[in-house]
């Protein structure tokens, strides 16, 4: 049984927790695939097991906890990627066991790309939240506002053609300023 995550804000403390730990698992994995010439110590094998222990518990965690509905694809696609990294880093270990660090080289391009899927699925995981209100429609504004405007709009135009037409400054300047008026009634 998974344990329900009710808010977005508690699954951020989770998936915070869990990257705290896997941050510093990733950073030396990321040490070790970026210089191969390591792997033919054994103390860095031993530690590569270790690592790969770290990946397996960090793919159980996310595994155990439920996203919200606006992330489930993102959440599905980090726990993915901790398991093909875990599963990559285990095959590494074993090709060093067999054959040596000369024989993991056909499996370091695999390997860092897997390391990197974690870390790509983890910024994908953050953006539903700007994805979601960037999907949320925007207000309508109210259709009153911009008929006022119209009208208003009409009328002074017909009271300024007809008092330039008659000229009669007064009604000239009543249909200008309430041209204006249209103007400050609608503010799109």
């Amino acid at each position: 049984m998974t344990p329900e995550t009710v808010t977005q804000a508690q699954y951020a403390e989770e998936i915070g927790v869990l990257w705290t730990g896997l941050s510093r698992t990733l950073t030396r994995l990321d040490r070790i695939a970026a210089e191969p010439e390591q792997l033919e110590d054994p103390q860095t094998v031993v530690a590569l097991r270790r690592l790969q222990y770290a990946l397996h518990l960090a793919s159980e965690h996310a595994y155990g906890v439920e996203p919200p509905p606006g992330s489930r694809t993102a959440h599905a696609e980090l726990a993915d990627a901790l398991s093909c990294a875990r599963d990559a880093t285990a095959e590494v270990a074993e090709t060093v066991g067999d054959w040596g660090a000369d024989g993991v080289w056909q499996h370091i391009h695999e390997w860092r790309g897997a390391l990197f899927r974690v870390r790509l699925a983890r910024l994908r995981l953050a953006m539903p939240t700007a994805r979601a209100a960037a999907e949320e429609p925007p207000a309508r504004p109210a259709v009153w506002r911009p008929a006022v405007a119209f009208l208003l709009a009409l009328m002074g135009a017909l009271a300024f053609a007809g008092g330039a037409t008659l000229g009669d400054w007064p009604i000239w300047a009543a249909g200008l300023l309430t041209v204006c008026a249209s103007v400050l009634a609608y503010r799109p």
